[in-house]
This record gives C-alpha cells, structure tokens and sequence, in this order.
C-alpha cells in the first residue's frame, strides 16, 4: 500500500477513450520529502512521517527546523504519519505520484467544507412541518416537536436539531485514478472528493 499528501485544485471533466464524459477531481500530490521513519524499537510501532507543501523559512520553530535538518530535507507545511508506507522508503526520500498507476482504487481523506450554523432542513433534509393552510405561516422549515410525555419528561441524545455543519473529516473510498501527470505533480481522480479548493488530502492506495 502507498499513500501521499496532496492538495485540491478543483474539479474539471475528461473524455475517456471509449468516448464517456467522466467528472473528476484535479489533486496536486506531492513531491512528499520523508522526515521520519518510526519503527518499534524506538518507537513501539512502524509509520513513515512525510511533509508536504512550501513554507517561508522564517515561519518554522527551532524545534521544527531541527527535525527537518536531521532528515536533511526543507520544511513543510504540513507533516503527516503513514503506516501504509512502513518499510518501503527511507528518510530523506521524495515521495511522488509515480506510486500510483491509472486505474487504482484509492481512499481520499480531508476536512469538509464549513457550513456553519444550519437548521433541520439543510441540515438533516427535513420537510419541514408545512400546513401552512392551517394557520402556521412561520413553521414551514421548523424542526416541529422533539420531546416526549411524561415519560421520559426528556428529550433523547442524538436528537437531530440545528447546529454546526460541516468542518468534519471525511473519507471517500472506492475512488479511481483516471490519469497520472509526474510532470506536474498532478492526479486526476474520479468524481468528487471531500474539501474546499486548495485543501489539504491524504491518498492512499487501497
């Protein structure tokens, strides 16, 4: 198994060879320097650490700066544990879309897009109460009752009400590579992927 950090670009469209129009997903991965190489005797169990994106030198902590200087490799932005790439690189290596191959299923990690406060509609798809014939010309997205009787007197955890929306990790699995660019540092991935533009992912080969 492989995996490597990238970036979302944003999404396009291709034309595959027997001439069906596919929606994918435009990733900048890598080239991910390899920091650390965890292993059980130091550290009780094996993970390979890479990094990925530029940062300003004069962004980065002494401490980080060390970590870097020891793997002999520049700073990243982002530094992230894989154990899918336990004892198959060593440190200082480059980590690039050549690991990957057109046709390989991958999962797709990041963090959705923040939608901030949202009622029951949006939210959890709700109707909404509606009969708005009766009377009730202010209830047509309201979330209607959520308690109970006397018994239990309560309303039950996990109700599903408004709140926070979005901002969660998500993973997509089962997602196809469709092209391979080395040259640019790109994969094209079939359909969508979880994020907003220029968010951080992980990809791992499944």
């Amino acid at each position: 198994m492989s995996a490597i950090l990238g970036r979302k670009l944003g999404m396009t469209s291709i034309f595959t060879e027997d001439g069906a129009f596919v929606p994918c997903t435009v990733i900048e991965a890598g080239p991910c320097p390899v920091v650390q190489v965890r292993t059980k005797d130091t550290d009780g169990y094996e993970a390979v650490q890479i990094g990925f994106g530029e940062i300003a030198e004069r962004k980065v902590n002494r401490p980080k700066a060390g970590h870097f200087a020891k793997a002999n490799v520049e700073a990243t932005r982002y530094l992230k544990e894989f154990r899918q790439l336990a004892n198959k690189v060593a440190q200082g290596e480059i980590v690039t879309v050549e690991l990957f191959n057109v046709g390989d299923k991958i999962k797709v990690s990041s963090t959705s897009k923040g939608k901030g406060f949202q009622g029951v509609v949006r939210r959890h798809h709700f109707g909404g109460v509606g009969m708005t014939t009766h009377g009730q010309s202010d209830r047509p997205r309201a979330p209607g009752s959520i308690g109970s009787s006397s018994y239990p007197s309560r309303v039950f955890k996990g109700m599903r009400m408004a709140g926070r929306m979005g901002g969660k990790r998500i993973t997509v699995r089962g997602l196809q590579i469709l092209r391979v660019m080395p040259e640019s540092n790109l994969l094209l991935v079939k359909g969508s992927v979880p994020g907003a533009i220029n968010a951080l992912v992980e990809i791992v080969k499944m």
